[in-house]
This record gives structure tokens, C-alpha cells and sequence, in this order.
């Protein structure tokens, strides 16, 4: 009882107040605030027109990079059981509104701001026979509502933040309540499972079944591989650079090399695609390339003239658009840390980035094993990019050796299956 009053009556009102100020700084946040306004009245709605008969599961996951690791699960499940349905609940705006046409869900809803009651309602009317949680975003009230029911709950590709607040008493303690609250908690390493044990997580089940990222890239791959969205007019005979994901902070270092780079290196042409393919940041670019390189936008593309850079003005495609490269950059290493690092990765290619990249194990992994470089300066970007440039054979050694490291750690998928049939 003690750990519910301490988060329903202390951390609760202090998350409601911050998200509530932070709604109205931030237009993402906005959004979210105000869809969550009659989210109870869409989710009776939507769930009103399933068949109450049927096994129903339930996934949460943060926002759309966690979401990657729910759908490999997903489409599995609807594979060997296509009657299964699949609900599908997001904290932030951005996972949300990108998922909104995601063909393999039921119902597709924000998480309620978590209250009891919020909790306890939400749960009654989805009424999940399981409820997934992807990676560490549990919401308590959300959790023990479903522990009421005795609805089973599993944490997949489970990981903790191994921060120093493990060590105060109180949050340390807390933490420790919720995950021991949780039925099964699967990681993605044999570092994760221990690091739970480590710190008193000893009621759930815990076993290792890997990271369903690499499940997803390795099938997006496959799917990609039937699209052509650039000619092959334009690409044949080029050394591509593919620039995925980019900030602001990652452009103003890599944008002065790449310039450099066209004096250098003959036939180059670069793809690049911002993280928020705004207008605004588009036009940032341009201004930047302005009197020393030429650039055509991705929907502009009929009008092709050579330009030897092409700014990539839609979303969705990133992961197509990494098998026409030659050496990748995957921006978010010089903000809050660097994306998904995996999917240039797939298809065998050398990959820079950004200093920042703590927040991703298979990053630190593709690191370790000599297929990722860290770019600090202008400079490395030059450098890196001429050696994989002109010397054929360190790119595709680089790449078959990044290829290797996916195609090794596919198959958490099935092993997580192996856990959910019980309750399908």
C-alpha cells in the first residue's frame, strides 16, 4: 500500500502538473494532451466493434522506435492466429500519429494519463487477455489495474536504466515493487537478466530471447528490396552516401565534409533525409548547400538534373532508401542520442555517427565489432567517408562483417512467441 500512496500521491500530481506545462510549450505534447480529452469515448468506440469472444492482446510501447520491437511480435501472432486481436496504446504523439495506419492492429489508442481510475478504466474496457509491455515503459496504476484481473503481463526486450537512482532507497524500492509485479520480463541480453537479478527483481520469470529489432530490419529488408523508389538512371555508376535522420546539430558538422567530399571523390551523390522533414529544415539545408552545391527534393525527383544531393521531403522510407548507400550516416549522435543504427546495417554498409550512442546497445555492439565509427569532427566524416570510398574492399569487408552481426541475432521473435502461446 505504501508504494501506491508514495506514487499516487506524490510522483502523479507532480508528472500531471510537468506534462500538463510542458503541453503547452511543446506542439507535440499538445497534441497528445488534447486527444487524450475524449480517448475514453474513441476507445468504447473502437473496441465496441470487436468480438468480445476473441483473444485479446494488448501492446504498449513509448513511442515509435520502441514500437519497431512490438511489430515483428505482432506480425507473428497474426500470422499463426489471425482471429488474435491486437490493441495497441502509445505515450507520446509521435509513435501515435505514425502508427495510426499500422494495417495489423484492432484499435490503436493513446495510454490514459495514469490514474487509478484512468487505469482501472482503461483495462476494463480494453479487457486484454495479455498485456505487452515494450522495453521499460510500465505505467504503475496501469500495471497493478491489470494485476486485479489477473490479466498475465510481460516486459519484451526488456531493459532497465542502469542509472544511479537504483541506489536511493525510495526510488530504488519502488522500482524494484513494479517490475516484481510483472509476470514474465524478457531481456534482450544475458547483461540485462543479470543486472534485474542484481537489483532484487526475483518474482517474474526472467529470460534472455534477444532484441526483435533485428527480426524487424531483417523483414523490412526483404519488403524494401521490392521498392524502387529512385531510378536507376540516377544511382547507377554513383558512390552514395545515405544521411538518415538528421538533426541540426549532426548537419552543421557533417554538411562542411560533404561538400568537401564532391571535390575529392567523382560520381558521389548524396541522400539525405532530416529526422523532421519540415519545411523550415529543409529550407536550413538548402540555405547551408547554397552557392556550393546543387540539390533536388525527393518530390521533385521527375525533374532530376544531376543535382548531386537529394533532400529527402517525405517520411516513411528511410529504411528503403539505406540499400541504395554505400557508407551510411545515422544522425541523433551529437543530440539525445543516435537512431536506428541497425537498419543501414542490414544491408552490409560501413556506419557513421555522432559521439552519442550509449542509449543503443546495438550500437555499442556494431562499435565494438568495427563496422560503426564515431565522427566528432568534420574532419572524420571526410575521412571516413574517402576510405570506404575509394578502397572497395575495407567497405565491403566492413559491410559483410555488419550484415553478419544482424543475420546473427535474428530470432527473438519466436522465442518470445514460445512464452505468449499460453495465453493465446
Amino acid at each position: 500500500m505504501t508504494k501506491k500512496l508514495f506514487y499516487n500521491y506524490l510522483v502523479i500530481p507532480f508528472l500531471w502538473f510537468f506534462f500538463r506545462i510542458y503541453s503547452m510549450l511543446n506542439e507535440k505534447a499538445r497534441s497528445g494532451w488534447a486527444a487524450r480529452r475524449k480517448l475514453f469515448e474513441e476507445l468504447e468506440r473502437k473496441i465496441s466493434h470487436l468480438k468480445s469472444s476473441r483473444t485479446r492482446i494488448w501492446f504498449h510501447s513509448s513511442s515509435m522506435g520502441e514500437f519497431e520491437q512490438a511489430k515483428p511480435i505482432i506480425a507473428e501472432i497474426k500470422r499463426l492466429k489471425p482471429d488474435v486481436q491486437i490493441v495497441i496504446s502509445f505515450f507520446s504523439p509521435s509513435g501515435y500519429e505514425h502508427s495510426l495506419n499500422y494495417p495489423l492492429a484492432d484499435v490503436i489508442v493513446y495510454i490514459p494519463f495514469d490514474s487509478p481510475r484512468n487505469a482501472r478504466k482503461f483495462v476494463r474496457i480494453v479487457a486484454p487477455s495479455a498485456a505487452i509491455f515494450i522495453r521499460y515503459d510500465i505505467w504503475p496504476n496501469h500495471l497493478w489495474a491489470l494485476k486485479e484481473k489477473n490479466i498475465p503481463t510481460f516486459v519484451v526486450s526488456a531493459q532497465i536504466r542502469k542509472r544511479s537512482y537504483q541506489s536511493i532507497p525510495v526510488v530504488g524500492n519502488f522500482i524494484r515493487s513494479i517490475y516484481n509485479s510483472v509476470d514474465y520480463i524478457l531481456t534482450v541480453s544475458e547483461r540485462d537478466k543479470d543486472f534485474f537479478r542484481k537489483i532484487g527483481i526475483n518474482k517474474p520469470i526472467i529470460e534472455v530471447i534477444g532484441d526483435t529489432r533485428y527480426d524487424q530490419v531483417w523483414k523490412r529488408k526483404s519488403e524494401s528490396l521490392r521498392k524502387d523508389l529512385i531510378d536507376n538512371d540516377i544511382i547507377e555508376g554513383r558512390k552514395i552516401i545515405v544521411v538518415g535522420s538528421s538533426w541540426r546539430e549532426d548537419e552543421k558538422v557533417i554538411l562542411p565534409g560533404i561538400v568537401a567530399l564532391f571535390s575529392e571523390i567523382k560520381n558521389l551523390l548524396v541522400i539525405l533525409v532530416p529526422h523532421e522533414p519540415k519545411e523550415e529544415n529543409i529550407e536550413a539545408i538548402e540555405r547551408e548547400l547554397n552557392g556550393k552545391l546543387s540539390s533536388i527534393r525527393f518530390s521533385h525527383l521527375q525533374h532530376y538534373n544531376n543535382e548531386p544531393i537529394i533532400i529527402i521531403d517525405s517520411v516513411g522510407i528511410l529504411m528503403t532508401l539505406y540499400r541504395y548507400g554505400h557508407v551510411a550516416y545515422v544522425g541523433g549522435g551529437f543530440g539525445a542520442g543516435v537512431h536506428n543504427v541497425l537498419e543501414p546495417a542490414v544491408y552490409g554498409m560501413p556506419i557513421l555517427c555522432g559521439p552519442r550512442i550509449s542509449n543503443s546497445q546495438e550500437a555499442l555492439l556494431l562499435k565494438k565489432e568495427g563496422v560503426l565509427f564515431e565522427i566528432l569532427f568534420t574532419e572524420d566524416m571526410i575521412n571516413y567517408c574517402m576510405r570506404f570510398l575509394t578502397d572497395e574492399v575495407s567497405r565491403i569487408q566492413c559491410g559483410n562483417r555488419a550484415f553478419e552481426i544482424v543475420k546473427k541475432n535474428i530470432g527473438a521473435t519466436i522465442k518470445c512467441l514460445s512464452y505468449l502461446e499460453k495465453v493465446m
